[in-house]
């Protein structure tokens, strides 16, 4: 009776997940911190709030990798499956809201050398942006990146360098102090 009851709850859950997502207005995040409350307790969610980048509606898609990424800051490990689509969609999504929460994600995903480096491309690209907030995001997340890999710590302190150069002061100050994370985890390295 009660494994019925859970299952009519998660099939109610999911039907509702994304509809809780709509809304009129790109500014607001709408109820994505209720979803991503629903989501922590019922993990089996994920995947239908996942399916919610790829929504018709764009409110939906922004609120989705809104809440996907809260959701994934506490349990990284819910994104795993969904590797492949993630870097597909990494290279392919135009909206700043989109490609903010995707720039956060990608370096929590159990990424190979090849992926490590194609997220590092996907990501350069990102700091070409129009919004300051994916260009700053995606400096996060190539940081976040070199630290996972020691290799790349080279190039990515050069982007970060560059995009110091030519970034808005917020940029140049987010930079200064990856720069500097960088160089301490370089020195604790040797």
């Amino acid at each position: 009776m009660h494994s019925a009851y859970g299952a009519k709850l998660k099939s109610v859950l999911k039907k509702d997940l994304l509809a809780l997502l709509t809304g009129a207005d790109r500014r607001s995040i709408g109820r994505a911190d209720e979803v991503a409350s629903m989501v922590l307790k019922h993990p089996a969610l994920f995947a239908e709030l996942i399916a919610g980048l790829w929504d018709v509606d764009a409110v939906v898609r922004m609120r989705a990798a809104d809440a996907a990424e809260k959701v994934s800051r506490k349990q990284p490990e819910l994104l795993h499956p969904f590797k492949a689509e993630l870097l597909g969609l990494l290279a392919e999504a135009s909206e700043q809201e989109l490609r903010w929460h995707l720039a956060q994600m990608a370096p929590r995903l159990p990424l190979t050398q090849t992926e490590r480096l194609r997220a590092v491309s996907l990501l350069q690209d990102y700091l070409k942006d129009r919004s300051s907030i994916v260009k700053t995001f995606a400096m996060q997340a190539l940081a976040d990146l070199a630290n996972a890999d020691p290799a790349l710590r080279p190039e990515i302190v050069e982007l970060l360098e560059e995009a110091m150069r030519n970034g808005t002061p917020a940029m140049r100050a987010r930079g200064r102090k990856l720069l500097a994370q960088l160089r301490r985890v370089d020195i604790e390295d040797r």
